[in-house]
């Protein structure tokens, strides 16, 4: 690697179009429905050419607009192009966005160009000695290639790349790169509506050129050339000598940006993350790769700019803690986790005074690690901590346990913000400290331990000024304590009966594979999309659906619409099909994930629902299907372990409603509840005016759809395909239900306008959701705020509360010295392991606690169940 300078000059406009039709758009758009499929695609290229390239100097240009000197020589330029696509121009400006968050400029000439642009910069760059380094999908930029100019052409995606040097250009067209735009002016260019010589290829114009060493050659020689060819030369001159002019490059414009202004410069760290965060780019992968091309190297500023590590070596700990005046410590740790077996390797603590040490706890003294220990457990020594949830579970493998959790600003930072793509210390020092620290070894960590301390003097007044301290204090931090400890004991699992019901389900779905080339006449891939367009639209001629990128839509929604609507068997089977292989999936999954133990220690994750619901992931286990046969089938393999007798499973009846009632005060809703008669009958005999008894199978479907949908910002059309009725017929229904239920839909509408006002939410317990975009101008985003703003309140409130119901029942387990544990949340489901003869004892004091974690004015209820296993253990 040489110190001389590099410029990489990239063609915005091309490479976003390369973007946009190699990943599509359904499977890059934020939740709510913003494409984001051109600037994911971009940065994923613009990641790696940094990477690999290392420019010391950097610009993208970008054409303005299609009237350029070239449409006023030949008004047809480029006519036969169609308008930019949907979503493509507003991804536009974000990439402007990103661009400037990354501090690389972008460069614009109108009346030309991005090409011009870039052949005016590269001809600078040259004459100044530079390198400079071309990224383009357009092939005129060939033209451009020299000794000191590299092309890099993306055909598709940035995976294919060729690297265009003078060799290459020659190796490929047989010519020199200045003879490019000559071999370019006779072959034509249909992408840009030049025409070529009717019956002359590429490999004539080429072979003349060749022959001639020149177009203007060629010209003033033309006569020379015989027959046919000869004839459509001559014939095509005057189109010839046009597309020459349009496609040589223009390379002396002036720019308003010299090579100065385009040196690299450290990013914006800020700026970036709140973007990513915004466009929810959560592949790690991505950020990753972006931060890591910083020139500025995401070193630290501001307050721990100075910060004064060392690491400690045997017998120096114990000192280093003495001498640390009395305040907030940050704490990071280097560990690992990974099916019920965890071990730290490094950590890492910084002190308000600036300094930081670090040190491994396998080379701690018998000393060290007594101050060690002692320290840790001091509730009167305050800690900050990242994902504070992780390091608690690997602490009790070294004999530890912590107390004096001042701060877990993970969970800090996802209360302020809920929803953020990411939640790492990296990302939340660079939205919030403007650094980002990703030294890697023991100063990375001592950063890290930094960057905590101070995320939690930043992120602690706001969460005070949110109102939110009781969330974080009486809820979030006592709750990870216990998910830790749930996920250290894990849930017992019959692997066995796992390994049988995988093979079941291949089984079914061999049948099913079976079945569906007997019906379409030939063998084919039930689970390839391109295989099961040419069956379905090909040879059989079934209705088209929803048009996709590669074709027509064969997703579930598809599959189901198509059985509805035509009545063929063939969907039918496809969908059984699917369905079998999504349960083997779940539970191959299942069988990965075992521990030596026998168990399976799944991860809850409490910063990943926007709404504060739990997750659950490694496995997932809230995608096990409980309403189906074969759902339950797999349920029936977790089982209570060695010392256990049964599992206990207890969840509340129609919680989310309760919530409903109870912040709508709705009458008709609190009626309901109080008469003890099933709501969802009750509601319906009020909402169609006939007695309960009167009330149909049919009817009572409605008003439960209606119901629940309620929860999640339900529209007319979600309504329509819930019932799967016409809008026509849903509207009616919701107007009705309204009508009765006025409370309600007050609720509703109070709810959206005071969000509007405030930017947010909040649950019962305070708990917040903001929604900028409830003003925005774009329709589709404003509607999913709305969506948002009507279902956060009830579906965060009803999470509050199973939170608060964990605690409870958990705490009351342990002071009543019971063995019996909380294992699982799935939902609003608990699963609790029994000891044996404690089994109404604990069915009594889960039900008290669960019934008493919130005082709703329709009171709460809690179903039991308790049995040899899970499904077994259903109520």
């Amino acid at each position: 690697m040489t110190d001389r300078p590099r410029l990489l000059l990239l063609d915005g406009h091309s490479l976003a179009y390369r973007a946009f039709y190699a990943l599509p758009v359904e499977n890059f758009s934020t939740t709510s429905g913003r494409p984001t499929n051109v600037v994911y695609g971009f940065a994923n290229m613009l990641a790696n050419v940094l990477r690999d390239e290392r420019p010391t100097h950097a610009a993208v240009a970008f054409d303005v607009s299609r009237r350029t000197f070239r449409t006023e020589a030949f008004p047809g330029y480029k006519a036969g192009r169609s308008r930019s696509p949907e979503g493509f121009g507003e991804q536009l400006a974000v990439l402007d966005d990103l661009l400037a968050a990354m501090n690389i400029a972008t460069v614009r000439a109108p009346g030309y160009e991005a090409d011009d642009v870039i052949a005016t910069l590269a001809a600078r760059a040259e004459a100044a000695g530079h390198g400079v380094l071309i990224v383009t999908g357009d092939r005129d930029a060939l033209q451009l290639v020299k000794d000191d100019v590299t092309v890099l052409y993306f055909y598709r995606t940035a995976s294919e790349m060729v690297r265009y040097t003078p060799a290459l250009v020659q190796e490929k067209y047989g010519l020199t790169p200045a003879q490019y735009p000559d071999f370019a002016a006779l072959r034509g260019d249909p992408s840009d509506n030049l025409p070529g010589i009717p019956g002359i290829g590429e490999k004539t114009a080429a072979r003349w050129i060749r022959e001639y060493g020149s177009l203007d050659a060629l010209v003033e020689r033309a006569h020379e050339v015989t027959g046919k060819a000869g004839e459509r030369l001559r014939a095509a001159l005057d189109s010839v000598l046009l597309n020459r002019r349009l496609t040589e490059l223009v390379r002396d414009l002036d720019l308003p940006a010299g090579l100065d202004d385009l040196r690299r410069r450290p990013y914006d760290q800020a700026a970036l993350t709140a973007l990513l965060d915004d466009l929810e780019f959560r592949n790690p992968s991505l950020r990753q790769r972006l931060f890591a091309a910083d020139p500025g190297g995401g070193r630290p500023a501001g307050a721990r700019a100075t910060l004064k590590g060392r690491g400690l070596g045997p017998g120096e700990l114990a000192g280093w803690l003495a001498a640390r005046p009395a305040g907030l410590i940050g704490m990071a740790a280097d560990h690992t986790w990974e099916r019920g077996a965890g071990r730290i390797g490094r950590i890492a603590l910084a002190a308000p005074d600036g300094h930081a040490a670090s040190f491994e706890p396998a080379a701690l003294t018998a000393a060290d690690e007594r101050a060690f220990a002692g320290w840790l457990r001091d509730p009167g020594r305050p800690k900050a901590l990242h994902d504070v949830k992780s390091l608690l579970r690997v602490l009790p493998e070294h004999g530890w346990t912590l107390d004096g959790v001042a701060s877990d600003t993970a969970m800090a930072a996802y209360l302020l913000l809920p929803g953020l793509a990411a939640y790492g210390v990296a990302d939340l020092a660079a939205r919030h400290l403007g650094r980002r620290p990703s030294a890697e070894g023991a100063a990375g960590t001592m950063l890290r331990a930094g960057a905590v301390l101070d995320l939690a003097g930043r992120l602690a007044p706001e969460l005070t000024a949110a109102g939110m301290d009781t969330v974080m204090d009486e809820v979030e931090l006592p709750l990870s304590a216990l998910l830790a400890r749930a996920e250290r004991t894990g849930v017992h699992v019959d692997g066995d009966l796992l390994r049988e019901l995988e093979r079941r389900f291949a089984a079914g779905m061999d049948r099913a594979a079976d079945e569906a080339a007997a019906i379409a006449g030939r063998r084919f891939n039930p689970g390839s999309t391109k295989q099961l367009q040419e069956v379905l639209f090909g040879e059989l001629d079934l209705p088209r659906t929803k048009k996709i990128k590669s074709g027509y839509s064969t997703d579930l929604d598809a599959l189901t619409w198509l059985a509805g609507r035509t009545g063929h068997e063939l969907p039918r089977i496809l969908l059984r099909h699917r369905d079998q292989a999504r349960l083997r999936a779940t539970v191959t999954g299942l069988i990965r994930e075992i521990g030596r133990d026998g168990r399976i220690h799944t991860t809850f994750q409490q910063t990943v629902a926007a709404t504060g619901r739990l997750t659950s992931a490694d496995p997932n286990l809230q995608v096990i299907p409980v309403r189906t046969p074969e759902g339950r089938r797999i349920r029936r393999a977790f089982r209570p372990g060695e010392g256990f007798e049964s599992l206990m499973t207890a969840d509340y009846g129609q919680l989310e409603l309760r919530v409903m009632a109870h912040l709508s005060q709705d009458p008709t809703l609190l009626a309901a509840f109080a008469s003890g008669e099933d709501l969802h009958t009750t509601t319906a005999a009020q909402v169609f005016g006939v007695p309960p008894d009167a009330v149909t199978p049919d009817m009572r479907r409605r008003i439960k759809a209606m119901s629940y949908g309620l929860a999640y910002g339900l529209s007319a059309f979600g309504l329509a395909k819930r019932l799967g009725v016409p809008i026509s017929e849903a509207r009616p229904l919701m107007d009705a239900y309204f009508a009765r239920l006025g409370g309600v839909r007050d609720y509703l509408d109070h709810v959206v306008a005071e969000a509007r006002v405030t930017g947010y939410t909040r649950t019962l317990l305070g708990r917040r959701r903001y929604l900028p975009h409830l003003s925005s101008d774009d329709r589709r985003r404003r509607e999913a705020a709305e969506r948002m703003a009507l279902n956060a309140p009830v579906q965060g409130s009803a999470a509050d509360i199973v939170k608060i119901a964990m605690l409870r029942v958990d705490g009351a387990l342990r002071a009543a010295g019971l063995r019996s544990r909380l294992l699982l949340q799935v939902h609003d489901e608990i699963v609790l392991e029994v000891a044996p003869g404690e089994r109404d004892r604990v069915a009594g004091l889960v039900r008290a606690e669960m019934t008493a974690a919130y005082p709703l004015a329709v009171g709460l209820d809690a179903a039991i169940g308790c049995g040899p296993d899970w499904d077994a253990a259903a109520h």
